[in-house]
């Protein structure tokens, strides 16, 4: 193990088993790969405490926003083809976006966008749109109250943006940046201009092509005994159930949510990580070129996400830290108070997971576990320090 000191790498297996100890967390698993080879994967505790099921290797966990980046992926693709430009008006194809309106105040009504959500605008959370779990602003009730939600809705993906078309922008489009359903209405796009499904798309022009076969839109028969249990933090800081995996709503076909809806496995993502590192490829298959990737991996920002918006459930600030299409891009790790390398992509999910790539240093890592919310604590953060410790070339 050339590239690590094993004394200072063996520091992650003593930190899982403290928070592990501490009753905090059931279960961790952190998987390290560098220069094409995997330096560490170590698993501790449980995937699901109250049916003592140990977390291992092939554990199927709630990806949530780790979906984000695969979704991106899948439109960028068509952008290769040529099906659209990114600053070209997304109700080119969705009609329903042309005429949106700008929440002005509680007591004003709604003003007019300046100018047309854009394709570019969907992947970097500056459109306008929101979450209605944020609980943050009067938007966000707005979608509450009218069921604006990719998680749980019963309705068609293309209903469901439709009804989110519906509702009023935060911002101006291009204005701030805010943590939004783009991605959702990027899965649609998707459908949209290859005339498939969103999950057929994304299965065989994305999943199956990188080998990520345990990897999809809810847990099959066959994965179930595999499947872990979501957490929540107690009163007393331990951590207490919130997702029973065998009465979760993951166990049944539902809407193929582009912004949070895969489960997954570790070594899985890390397929998806290397085809990161590989500027497109994994392993002879090719899904972008590398100048699009490249693009994707630049910050599209007018700065960093702290000036531009407000991190609202993660435990970084964003100082530092701007944003491509699909993912985070570290810009200054002084900024960001938090060792790393320029240029490196990374977001993670609801319940705490996490990934990062460093092409600068050839360097992938994924951190499962599953705690909600993701702020509840440090823990990404942390990862992040000792693993740039270990480095050693």
């Amino acid at each position: 193990m050339p590239s690590f000191d094993p004394a200072r790498l063996a520091r992650i297996t003593a930190w899982m088993d403290a928070w592990i100890a501490s009753g905090r967390l059931s279960g961790m698993s952190v998987l390290v790969h560098r220069h094409g080879e995997t330096a560490y994967h170590h698993c501790a505790g449980h995937a699901d405490r109250e049916r003592h099921l140990a977390m291992a290797p092939d554990s199927v966990v709630r990806l949530y926003s780790m979906t984000k980046p695969l979704t991106s992926v899948a439109l960028m693709m068509l952008y290769e083809e040529g099906r659209f430009q990114l600053d070209d008006p997304v109700a080119g194809i969705l009609p329903c976006f042309a005429d949106m309106r700008v929440f002005a105040g509680e007591d004003r009504d709604p003003v007019a966008a300046e100018r047309q959500i854009t394709y570019r605008d969907l992947l970097t959370h500056t459109s306008g749109l929101t979450y209605g779990f944020m609980q943050a602003t009067q938007v966000d009730a707005m979608y509450r109250q009218a069921g604006v939600d990719f998680q749980t809705s019963p309705l068609t993906l293309a209903e469901v943006v439709a009804n989110a078309a519906t509702m009023p922008l935060l911002a101006q489009p291009g204005a701030r940046w805010n943590y939004s359903i783009g991605t959702d209405v990027a899965g649609h796009l998707v459908a949209l201009h290859s005339g498939q499904p969103f999950d057929t798309f994304l299965t065989e022009r994305v999943l199956r092509p990188l080998g990520m076969t345990d990897t999809g839109f809810h847990v099959t028969e066959a994965q179930r005994p595999r499947f872990a249990a979501c957490y929540g933090r107690g009163e007393d800081g331990r951590a207490v159930l919130s997702d029973d995996p065998a009465t979760s709503a993951f166990l049944n076909p539902r809407l193929p949510s582009g912004g949070g809806g895969l489960v997954g496995t570790a070594p899985d993502y890390l397929r998806f990580c290397r085809f990161l590192l590989g500027r497109g490829e994994l392993e002879g298959t090719r899904l972008l070129g590398r100048k699009t990737l490249a693009l994707m991996m630049s910050n599209h920002l007018d700065g960093d996400m702290a000036a531009m918006g407000q991190a609202r459930f993660s435990e970084s600030t964003y100082t530092g830290i701007g944003f491509g299409l699909g993912f985070s891009v570290m810009l200054d790790p002084a900024r960001a108070q938090i060792v790393g390398t320029s240029g490196e992509c990374a977001w993670g999910g609801a319940a705490s997971t996490a990934f990062w790539v460093d092409p600068v240093e050839d360097l992938a890592v994924v951190f499962f576990t599953q705690l909600s919310p993701s702020s509840t604590y440090p823990v990404r953060r942390e990862l992040r320090v000792l693993t740039y410790a270990a480095l050693v070339d």
